[in-house]
């Protein structure tokens, strides 16, 4: 390393153009309610698709292929000459790609899903996780003679035109390498600083070595993976790196056992990677055996992302066994850096919850983090996880509003619950209906061809993840609204059955008209003792709605025979989802947000606040068990828990305190109050600021109002 350009010096070089590309993204994007990702901007660059489809349409494994081939050979390129990492990607791919037509495929299943206010996840992409080590194993050169090998065994493949596809995939990506190889060279001749020469060479070096043979070194290995993943992340905005820790662990220990590598030059490689795309990444958890995973180089990637302060999504697995100092780490740099990084999950609980399924241990302690609040075993397992919601809160109301129409029986409390469990019943079966769909047609339209590459039995077999390939397939269904209906259900108990302060018919008609002239009672209504307040109404309705609901879920598969596996998160859908629902018994006014994944709804109305003790008890008696999570959502103030070695203490045994009751994954947002209010009230105050929305950690400015008014009502309404 020369004199002038550090590890360090070049890494506050790449997060300054990081920070310019957001602030240019945010202007030609506006509001962006989901992931940072790492694309570069290009606002100029036009995509034209070629197809010989009925009106343009772009769907079918080989025209997906062909085109995804193409869009790569015409983005611009994008070297840095400070990174370690070579290469960007500007645009993405899904965009152009068709979506099915309803009205072939799933009209009859459209009304109720309507009604229910279903997120149905029909033609939806990825959500679920690739084995890198299958790309360690052959190369992208290995990959094209795999391909090359399995179209010769098997004339007939189960998806048509399957094998040509994924050679196209293939092929795309390879010369899309070699086109910024080409780009570097080019700016190699240019470069006058002696140094920056050398780490333009540097990246050729490496790359004209991965163009074609699996990775040697560390460097390579992350080099692979970026190119990898940023064509994932193009194809169809999927990818994550899972353990990460132990995935590259050979190529560290390799590397340095030989001497050509520092655990500085490892830290910086391990950035670059991440500034590239913020993937879904873990460190520590259990390792094949059951034993703790920590190793050294589990140290290297929480101070990568550490140095950083960026945007991340960066777990740590926790149990009895976890390495204290890993853990001391990763709780001291949640506070300090304040962007929501790390989070934090328990891997027994997860583990041993997955394991409830059938699936051998063995394969369990497989799992990775790959999304906002799901793991799967990486290549062997479609879990088609976040993707699709049930609305308790749409439900209830359609279950209220039909035991009101009916004039022949007294409305009651009892009457309320059957119906409600009757219609979510009838969702779940919608759901199933459509998971059959899916899993019939995805293959058809748009296939997960990029992923194919890295799983197994998807090459072996001729045939797409999405259409049955993989070992395991246990689709996720989510539960959303479980505050707004605890908390109805709560009202209608306290306010009608017991104290008969209201009727059933003054009630629909409070609904009916928005609560509007009669906001006292709707105090009244939302005044209840609520679901998180400790040993409450709302808690007991909290957990039959859960308890049902998972019952029903697991009681049977789709028709076609799949597994379905309840969750319990809303993710970014909180305030469309809210949007398509009525006023609720809950004081909760029409098309207003639903409450937020498994947490208590904030605010002193009802019956008492809210702290951090007293949501992670919640969120603990109301988890699934089945290895979906229920994630605990935690917005605190740093002096709420936080105060020197105490404070460490304190909240490390607030983490293992609900893992110890039941709980699966906490996401933590640690923002100063006064911070969070000048910034909601001007967005551009705090440009750089990094919250985790849900899953995912976003820059603050980059949100909608709406959902910048949610994350801060989540703060600001946390006791002290």
């Amino acid at each position: 390393m020369g004199k002038r350009w550090t590890y360090r010096k070049r890494l506050e070089v790449l997060k300054e153009t990081k920070s310019l590309h957001t602030k240019i993204k945010r202007k030609i994007e506006g509001d962006r309610d989901t992931d940072d990702w790492g694309q570069i901007p290009a606002p100029d660059f036009i995509f034209k698709p070629e197809t010989d489809l009925p009106e343009g349409r772009i769907m079918g494994p080989l025209c997906c292929a062909k085109n995804f081939r193409k869009l790569l050979g015409q983005m611009p390129v994008y070297v840095n000459k400070y990174s370690s990492m070579l290469g960007g990607y500007t645009d993405v791919f899904f965009k152009y790609v068709t979506q099915w037509d309803p009205e072939e495929y799933w009209t009859e299943l459209a009304p109720a899903q309507k009604k229910y206010n279903i997120i149905c996840g029909i033609g939806n992409s990825h959500h679920f996780s690739v084995d890198y080590k299958i790309g360690f194993r052959y190369g992208f050169k290995g990959l094209l003679q795999k391909i090359r090998h399995y179209r010769a065994l098997n004339s007939s493949p189960v998806t048509p035109d399957f094998y040509d596809a994924l050679e196209e995939v293939v092929l795309g990506i390879q010369e899309w390498i070699s086109r910024h190889i080409n780009e570097a060279r080019r700016m190699m001749e240019f470069e006058e600083d002696s140094e920056l020469k050398q780490f333009l060479c540097e990246q050729i070096e490496v790359n004209e070595r991965i163009l074609n043979d699996p990775p040697q070194t560390f460097r390579e290995a992350c080099q692979w993976i970026v190119w990898y993943q940023m064509a994932a992340r193009c194809y169809n905005g999927s990818g994550a790196l899972g353990s990460i820790d132990q995935l590259l662990l050979p190529f560290y220990t390799k590397d340095k056992k030989s001497g050509i590598l520092t655990d500085e030059e490892a830290i910086f490689h391990i950035a670059c990677l991440n500034l590239t795309d913020p993937q879904y990444m873990q460190i520590g958890g259990l390792d094949k055996h059951g034993r703790d995973a920590t190793n050294p180089l589990s140290f290297l990637v929480l101070e990568a992302i550490h140095r950083l302060k960026l945007t991340a999504n960066l777990a740590v697995g926790v149990h009895d066994q976890l390495n204290e100092e890993l853990f001391d780490n990763a709780v001291k740099m949640l506070f300090e850096d304040r962007n929501g990084n790390p989070r934090f999950f328990s891997a027994t609980n997860i583990i041993n919850d997955y394991a409830k399924n059938g699936i051998p241990m063995d394969d369990c302690l497989e799992l990775s983090q790959t999304g906002c609040h799901w793991f799967s075993i990486p290549g062997k397992e479609y879990s088609f996880c976040d993707v699709i919601k049930v609305n308790f809160a749409a439900i209830l109301n359609v279950a209220f509003n039909e035991m009101m129409a009916d004039t022949n029986a007294n409305p009651s409390l009892d009457k309320l619950w059957l119906k409600f469990v009757e219609h979510l019943k009838t969702a779940i079966y919608v759901v199933a209906r459509g998971i059959d769909i899916h899993m019939e047609n995805k293959h058809r339209f748009f296939p997960e061809l990029v992923l194919d590459l890295l799983c197994y039995d998807t090459l072996e077999k001729g045939e797409d993840a999405s259409h049955g390939a993989l070992k395991y397939n246990f689709i996720c269904v989510d539960g959303a609204a479980l505050a707004t209906a605890a908390d109805s259900f709560a009202a209608i108990e306290t306010r009608i059955e017991n104290e008969k302060r209201i009727s059933f018919k003054e009630l629909k008609f409070l609904l009916d008209t928005n609560f509007v002239g009669n906001e006292s009672k709707r105090m009244m209504m939302m005044n209840v003792p609520g679901y998180g307040r400790g040993n409450t109404c709302g808690d007991k309705w909290a957990v039959k709605i859960v308890n049902i609901f998972c019952e029903t879920v697991r009681e049977k598969s789709t028709p076609n025979g799949w597994n379905m596996i309840p969750g319990l998160f809303s993710w970014a859908s909180t305030i469309p989802m809210g949007k398509e629902v009525d006023a609720t018994p809950n004081g909760r006014k029409a098309k207003e947000p639903i409450s937020f994944g498994a947490n208590p709804d904030p605010g002193e109305m009802k019956g008492g606040g809210l702290n951090p003790i007293s949501i992670s008890q919640a969120v603990a008696m109301v988890q699934p068990g089945y290895g979906n999570t229920a994630p605990l959502q935690l917005d605190v103030d740093p002096g709420i828990l936080y105060d020197g070695h105490d404070g460490l203490s304190k909240f490390k045994e607030l983490i293992r305190g609900h893992f110890k009751q039941g709980g699966t994954l906490i996401n933590v947002n640690v923002l100063d109050k006064k911070q969070i209010e000048e910034a909601y009230l001007d967005k551009e105050k705090y440009p750089d600021l990094i919250v985790r929305v849900t899953g995912f950690s976003a820059y603050f400015a980059s949100l909608s109002d709406e959902f910048r008014k949610l994350v801060y009502n989540r703060i600001v309404s946390m006791d002290e």
